[in-house]
């Protein structure tokens, strides 16, 4: 699965894991709920704060490390993931389960351009893709 399609999914599973509805699928007590979408332009995920911390890890762990630790970037990755999940309200561990892959593939795709990490714009397009 490729980076904006695993961001994208994340994002909808975000959504889903917010307690709007029940097992069932009755409507439960109503939560106010926060939809971010990946793709196109979502000023709400692109803004998020979380995201921002994401862009300043990728920058301090791959941009001059002559060796990069794939290992400790994932775990501070998630770290980042967690906490992205609670501000939305939703499982930080479901929200792992989806997003795990995201810093791994990161690595290598600054590994082929590193000019992915010269602004936050370039930083978003190559996890989402272009608008």
């Amino acid at each position: 699965m490729t980076l904006p399609r695993l961001l994208a999914c994340a994002t909808l599973t975000a959504a889903a894991l917010t307690p709007t509805f029940c097992h069932h699928g009755q409507a439960a007590a109503q939560t106010e709920t926060v939809t971010l979408n990946a793709q196109g332009h979502s000023p709400e995920w692109e803004q998020n704060p979380h995201m921002v911390e994401f862009y300043a890890l990728s920058v301090e762990m791959l941009r001059a490390a002559r060796r990069v630790d794939a290992t400790a970037y994932e775990q501070r990755s998630y770290a980042i993931f967690r906490a992205f999940a609670a501000s939305l309200g939703a499982d930080p561990d479901g929200m792992i389960e989806h997003l795990k892959a995201i810093p791994r593939e990161m690595v290598g795709i600054v590994a082929a351009d590193a000019k992915v990490l010269d602004s936050y714009e370039s930083f978003l397009v190559a996890l989402r893709g272009p608008r």
